[in-house]
């Protein structure tokens, strides 16, 4: 019986120095039936050359090999462009800078087949440097308590869930079922909130604890932000893409705008702390002022213990709250 088609999409956007080893990861797969998408975002080095180059590999692998190009629109942009042409029973998306673990697809694709009222099956994850690809900085469960957890919707929008793109694998009818329209909102980041948060709010989440995903950190890191301004920038980024996913869910509305009062004050307590690190009395002053508008007043005694060495922010906190 032939093995179920697998689709991997992987948005690239100047990945020549880091594209050849997730297509290599692909092609080094112990699984025979996948479909690899590669999406080239209007990559202005030489990632075109060397994904084409490969071509002939995937395709005498047995390997369906599909090769979109568009101009430079995001992740998010990309990876609609992939949802558009994949054709397998399951779904997995990866960046270009990562890479896959050998047994991935086999292994969840087996624990798929034998799940098939899961709609998501999520694995372990390794952290590696790009400078040591061997040694383990960390696992990306390490922080995380309800990973066996098969509800997860509440705990990836409190930012308590397994998050990086390669570690998911989805069915494709439950996909189709929460996005038949094959397109998420196509922002540069926060992709994996959008393809995750309608399929766990509707879905069971399967967890295998392995890694069977390498996510490499390196120096020019998209997560690594360089000023205050920035981060307050992302976090404000990352709250506008919860809430547009909030509104893309088939859901009552009065748990909606739960949801919706969660991530605002999640958010507000984010930016507090960034306030607090970095001394930013406008900042905290905005944060606790929201964190009273949604009576998060469970927070009083947290933020005098934060204050405790600064006199203007413990002013702050007991003026607002």
């Amino acid at each position: 019986m032939k093995e179920p088609l697998v689709s991997i999409i992987t948005p690239c956007y100047n990945g020549e120095k880091t594209i050849k080893r997730m297509m290599d990861s692909v092609l080094g797969q112990s699984y025979g039936n996948i479909e690899y998408i590669l999406v080239n975002d209007g990559s202005t080095d030489g990632t075109e050359m060397i994904a084409l180059s490969l071509r002939e590999q995937f395709e005498r692998r047995g390997y369906r090999f599909l090769y979109v190009q568009q101009e430079n629109g995001g992740l998010g942009a990309a990876i609609n462009a992939g949802l558009k042409v994949f054709s397998g029973e399951y779904l997995c998306w990866a960046d270009a800078d990562d890479f896959f673990a050998p047994q991935s697809v086999e292994k969840r694709v087996r624990w798929m087949e034998e799940h098939p009222d899961f709609g998501v099956v999520s694995s372990d994850a390794y952290t590696v440097s790009e400078d040591d690809m061997i040694t383990p900085l960390g696992r990306a469960s390490r922080h995380f308590a309800n990973n066996n957890d098969e509800n997860q919707f509440w705990h990836l929008l409190d930012g308590e869930s397994i998050f990086c793109c390669g570690c998911h694998m989805v069915r494709t009818s439950c996909f189709l079922e929460v996005n038949p329209s094959r397109q998420i909102f196509p922002t540069r980041r926060g992709q994996n909130w959008q393809m995750l948060l309608p399929l766990y709010y509707k879905y069971k989440r399967g967890y295998l604890d392995e890694p069977l995903y390498f996510y490499v950190v390196g120096a020019n890191s998209m997560s690594k932000d360089n000023s205050i301004e920035q981060v307050v920038f992302r976090c404000d980024e990352h709250e506008d893409i919860l809430l547009h996913t909030l509104d893309q869910i088939n859901m009552p509305e009065g748990e909606r705008e739960s949801a919706k009062c969660r991530v605002h004050v999640n958010y507000a307590k984010k930016k507090l702390s960034i306030a607090f690190r970095s001394g930013k009395r406008d900042l905290a002053e905005e944060q606790v002022e929201k964190l009273k508008q949604y009576r998060a007043y469970n927070l009083r005694c947290r933020l005098y213990s934060y204050g405790a060495k600064h006199d203007w922010f413990r002013r702050i906190v007991k003026r607002r709250l």
